[in-house]
């Protein structure tokens, strides 16, 4: 059975926060949520998490995974940004967005876009979600919540917890969310290319470059 933790949405309490990290920190696979809903997250090196995660959300080695960052400093750890890309993601983040964007040698192999080397990045403003990565010091490794032929992120914790219960070792309640998934927007090559419209507002990254 998944532990089950029920956490303000403005006001964490760091006494559940802590306890799910320790879980993280195990190798373990956690439900939160962000500024889009719920999310799928684990450490990015555990792989026995990461398979978990793909066979629940059914993904195949085309799949672009996320990392969730603290901040944009965090951020250019893993990715390799230019100033074009760099104003763009300063002027934009935090927000429900993914960027799409070259990888560097932090990020593992088995993560990477393998015909591409790009990783998906975020930077959301949810407080719980902030509050977990604090506690955790590194990036999530993590993905939209989106099950079966669904295109929207689930939102109800409690739907959740019914449909993910012993698939998961960490569920946060952080009560009812927003169904939409992030903009998926690829920075990765010469062009600004919005791959996915969702909860973060396109029109900035229309003719930015």
């Amino acid at each position: 059975m998944s532990h089950y933790f029920s956490i303000h949405p403005e006001n964490p309490q760091a006494r559940l926060i802590q306890q799910a990290v320790e879980i993280i920190m195990q190798g373990g696979v956690a439900v939160y949520p962000t500024d889009s809903g719920y999310a799928l997250g684990c450490r990015m090196g555990e792989k026995n998490a990461i398979e978990r995660i793909c066979r629940i959300r059914d993904l195949d080695k085309e799949h672009h995974f996320t990392l969730m960052c603290r901040d944009l400093s965090e951020l250019s750890t893993y990715a390799r940004v230019d100033n074009i890309a760099f104003r763009l993601l300063k002027n934009n983040t935090p927000g429900p967005y993914t960027f799409i964007l070259k990888a560097t040698k932090e990020v593992p192999k088995r993560l990477l876009n393998a015909k591409r080397k790009t990783i998906g990045i975020r930077v959301s403003d949810d407080p719980i979600c902030v509050a977990l990565l604090e506690a955790l010091g590194e990036p999530l490794m993590s993905t939209s919540l989106i099950l079966g032929d669904n295109d929207f992120a689930e939102s109800d914790p409690y739907e959740i917890r019914d449909q993910l219960d012993n698939q998961v070792d960490v569920i946060i309640d952080g009560e009812h969310r927003g169904q939409a998934p992030t903009t998926v927007v690829d920075l990765a090559d010469d062009e600004v290319v919005v791959t996915r419209v969702g909860a973060g507002d396109p029109s900035p990254f229309e003719q930015s470059r």
